[in-house]
């Protein structure tokens, strides 16, 4: 069976699907696996390289000739179209946002792996490419951050004088929160976080961070997600919230709902407190934004409220992509892995018996298998499953993560 790899071709994307380590793995499983020119070159993976592990690299990959392709961003609607039927994708699909190529998907009878509808099961750790991405991106903050600051991250005791630690903030403890956290520990600041999954608590002080706690009611979903709040207790956090961010060096805002519009954490008169040459990084910036103002991929110099200096807000744009290298070998990883639950001696072998693989799947023999998009998509003239079931999982299978590792990414 013949799996391909796609070089990414959407503006910013440097990751890729397979590493060399990997197309042994896949080889291993009795693929034959063909490699786009040029796919991995930006994570630091030339031609000759796969070459070497045994793949086969092609000039571009002819989509109706595969079994198996593999991506990271969500195909083009043509690229879907084109593939046969029968034909199995895997890489992130961005279902909510992407319904045109879910439409395409289904149309074509192709099968289709939504990486970021994993079950967040401890047997699915593997496969999870939304926590390992996150924890790229985490990592990449708070080195925007501290790029930007014009001061020292750590405390300094000098003759000349002590130079005090940095005040770090971050917003959102999921996985992108606590790698946030962790780094900017290792770079010497004072750390501390909020979430209002009251479990964050512990997960903060792990980290060596010191957890605020508001006066504000639980919000935690089931699988230890945070859920929306309400449009009243989400200005009431934010009042809770300003005494605090004013205090702040930097402040990282990591927070998500999956699904859903990044909530509002900051608003503009919270920046405009903040002192000046403080940082501001929104990690949720592509998804709305936690920072009321922020754009993906710009810098903006915000005035503060007394007038004698700027704060700046960074809104974050394809922040693990910015680190192709290990993004691409956890990436990858996951890829391989969750290709290995269903390739058995090189055919595919697809046991919608298995909760990881039912969960996961977006598409299947001209159906979406996934309710909340099969919802959408009816809503808006497209195609609906009749056996969609809640997140994508069969019936009876887990949708969410267990205990550890919970929290929004």
């Amino acid at each position: 069976m013949k799996l391909g790899i796609a070089r990414e071709r959407r503006e910013g994307e440097r990751r890729v699907a397979a590493t060399p380590e990997t197309v042994q793995q896949l080889i291993g499983l009795g693929l034959e696996v063909l490699v786009e020119s040029r796919a991995g070159t930006a994570s630091g993976h030339g031609d000759d390289a796969y070459v070497l592990a045994g793949a086969r690299v092609v000039r571009e990959l002819e989509p109706g000739s595969l079994d198996i392709l593999a991506h990271v961003r969500p195909l083009e609607p043509a690229t879907a179209a084109a593939l046969r039927r029968g034909a199995v994708t895997v890489g992130l699909a961005s279902p909510s946002s992407e319904l045109a190529t879910v439409q395409a998907l289904a149309a074509a009878g192709v099968t289709s792996f939504a990486l970021e509808l994993v079950p967040r099961i401890s047997r699915a750790q593997s496969m999870d490419a939304l926590s390992s991405q996150a924890l790229v991106a985490g990592y990449r903050c708070v080195l925007e951050a501290a790029m930007r600051l014009p001061r020292f991250f750590p405390l300094f005791m000098t003759a000349a004088g002590t130079i005090p630690p940095a005040r770090v903030l971050v917003l959102g403890v999921g996985v992108a929160g606590l790698q946030a956290i962790g780094t900017a520990k290792r770079l010497g600041a004072r750390v501390s976080a909020n979430d209002i999954r009251p479990a964050s608590a512990d997960e903060v002080a792990s980290m060596g961070g010191t957890f605020i706690r508001l006066d504000l009611e639980t919000a935690e979903a089931s699988g230890g997600y945070a859920r929306e709040l309400s449009a009243d207790r989400g200005a009431l956090q934010r009042r809770l919230l300003a005494p605090h961010v004013a205090q702040t060096d930097v402040l990282i805002t990591t927070a998500a709902v999956p699904g859903r519009r990044a909530p509002l954490l900051v608003s503009k008169e919270m920046v405009q407190g903040m002192r000046p040459g403080s940082v501001v990084v929104d990690l949720a910036a592509e998804s709305g934004g936690n920072v009321e103002g922020s754009v993906p991929g710009q810098d903006i110099e915000v005035d503060t409220a007394d007038g004698q200096g700027t704060v700046t807000l960074v809104g974050m744009k394809d922040a693990a992509s910015a680190m192709p290298a290990d993004a691409s070998r956890l990436y990858a990883k996951n890829v391989a892995n969750l290709l290995a639950l269903m390739v058995r001696d090189g055919t595919l072998a697809v046991d919608f018996g298995d909760e990881v693989v039912a969960g996961t799947c977006l598409t299947h023999d001209g159906e979406v298998r996934h309710a909340p998009t099969a919802e959408a998509l009816a809503v808006s003239g497209g195609p609906a499953s009749r056996d969609a079931t809640p997140g994508g999982a069969a019936p009876g299978g887990a949708t969410k993560r267990e205990s550890e590792n919970k929290g929004v990414v």
